[in-house]
């Protein structure tokens, strides 16, 4: 392959090039994969749309195999690779991307392979029969079972592997664990400094924000649920800053989820962190009165998104102007019909970044102890007022991708099971058919007990007859027990 001019691309331009086709034909590919799962689940084989589904699926098939010869799409966590070149999540392919996810995981398929040769007909036989095995019940020797299908039916070209088996290192996800607490640490002491420098008029170090940022994201990509555990540490008196601190890690995590770039979410990170910046501006007693606020009050508090703008347009030390952050600042209190505050005097489009960060600061709000909401509310309850009531005015996708990823229960939930024993939730569950049975930490027994650490349990787990030995009945509250939640996650 040569350049126009003649020129021989480096092998740095052929890897480029390579990942830009796999990119989009990869996502081609999945695109029609769930156009041929949906038809086949609303009508008959001999129906004209699910024809002309199969027909698109085998083109594009064979496009790919044209160039690469054999296709191997591979799950790793939410993530989908083509021939190891991830695939870019966004928000138009969102849904499609996570139908597969799910049908693929159902069937404890880890990996697809398909190789020259493959008919038409195949992939008619291999689509049909993921969507027969995703609804099926969960068995060990499912995927067993859906490859000996797929051979007894001629499918020579296809072939299914289970996902790669990870090694449980306990000292390692100790160390993980320990470099997460670290990271929040730091993060929330950079936060209050600069916060303060600002309130005092005192120039801020911008530069440790940017280390404190990019050590979230790298965090993050790292090793997600140890950190998004840690935002469980609500401290009253420090609000302010692990409020900052917590946004930005469920925003760097939410955009991740959303397919974004490692360089995006950094700009998101520092967005996130800096959104309520303009609360430095706002007088204490205002920012600080436990009560409802005098209409004279709720006007200055009103005022802190573009005091916000002002704010980050003369911070020093960003190297250029903030502009996304200036952005977030601005936006983050509007809804998707541009109500809200402040007031738009004319039509816009809110950023990605202020619809992602406003779902991540509603609800670390909700869940969080303050001078004007003593009472947290549950996890859970704040999750279902933000899908269900659309005069919360957050955007619905990015609603749900934020519950794909911390679940229906998020982490640090406190829950009773049918064994009388009380939990806490420590991650959710990644199979999104057991969305309602997240990974838990008993911390009672069932004579009401305190345990600490506690027994981790997966809820889908079935036991050796085939059921479930324990389900959640309810959310309740945590200090009814006696229980801490962030000592759990420390």
């Amino acid at each position: 392959m040569t350049t126009p001019g003649g020129k021989r691309p480096s092998m740095m331009e052929t890897a480029q090039t390579t990942d830009g086709f796999l990119r989009h034909a990869g996502r081609d590919f999945l695109i029609v994969l769930y156009t041929a799962f949906r038809s086949l689940k609303l009508y008959p084989i001999e129906n004209a749309q699910v024809q002309k589904a199969l027909d698109d699926l085998a083109g594009t098939t064979k496009h790919l195999l044209d160039v690469e010869k054999e296709v191997e799409i591979r799950l790793q966590g939410e993530f989908i690779f083509v021939n190891s070149t991830r695939l870019r999540l966004d928000l138009d392919n969102y849904a499609s991307f996570s139908h597969i996810l799910n049908v693929l995981q159902q069937c404890g398929i880890g990996a697809v392979r398909i190789d020259e040769g493959v008919e038409r007909r195949q992939l008619q036989v291999f689509v049909s029969l993921l969507l027969a095995y995703a609804a099926k019940d969960a068995n060990p020797n499912k995927l067993f079972e859906l490859s000996q299908k797929l051979s007894d039916g001629g499918v020579s070209h296809v072939s299914v592997e289970p996902p790669l088996e990870a090694e449980e290192d306990v000292e390692e996800e100790e160390r993980q664990k320990e470099a997460a607490k670290r990271t929040y640490a730091r993060s929330v002491a950079v936060t209050k400094e600069v916060i303060n420098s600002i309130r005092m008029g005192r120039t801020a170090n911008v530069k440790k924000v940017k280390r404190a940022v990019q050590a979230i994201v790298d965090q993050v990509l790292n090793n997600e649920s140890s950190l998004v555990g840690l935002t469980t540490l609500r401290d009253y008196d420090e609000y302010t800053f692990t409020h900052s601190v917590n946004v930005c890690i469920f925003s760097v995590a939410l955009g991740r989820k959303l397919g974004l770039t490692k360089l995006q979410l950094y700009d998101l990170g520092m967005a996130a962190l800096f959104h309520d910046v303009g609360k430095s501006r706002v007088p204490l007693e205002v920012l600080n009165k436990e009560g409802g606020l005098t209409e004279e009050e709720w006007r200055i508090m009103q005022a802190h998104p573009w005091l916000g703008v002002l704010t980050l347009f003369g911070l020093r030390g960003y190297g250029e102007i903030p502009y996304r952050g200036m952005v977030v600042a601005y936006e983050h209190h509007m809804k998707i019909d541009l109500t809200g505050y402040p007031k738009s005097i004319r039509g816009r489009a809110l950023s990605i970044y202020s619809k992602v960060i406003a779902v991540a600061d509603g609800f670390d709000a909700a869940t969080s102890r303050r001078v004007y909401q003593t009472v947290p509310i549950q996890p859970d309850q704040v999750l279902k007022e933000m899908w269900e009531n659309p005069r919360r005015g957050y955007d619905p996708v990015v609603v749900k991708a934020f519950i794909n990823l911390i679940g229906i229960y998020p982490v640090g939930t406190c829950v009773i099971l049918d064994t009388y024993e009380v939990a806490l939730v420590h991650s959710a569950n990644p199979d999104v058919a057991h969305v309602h049975r997240p990974v838990v930490r008993l911390v009672t027994t069932p004579d009401g007990g305190l345990l600490n650490p506690g027994t981790v349990v997966d809820l889908s787990e079935k036991d050796a007859t085939g059921h479930f030995p324990r389900t959640i009945v309810k959310v309740t509250d945590p200090v009814k027990y006696g229980i801490n939640v962030s000592d759990y996650f420390v």
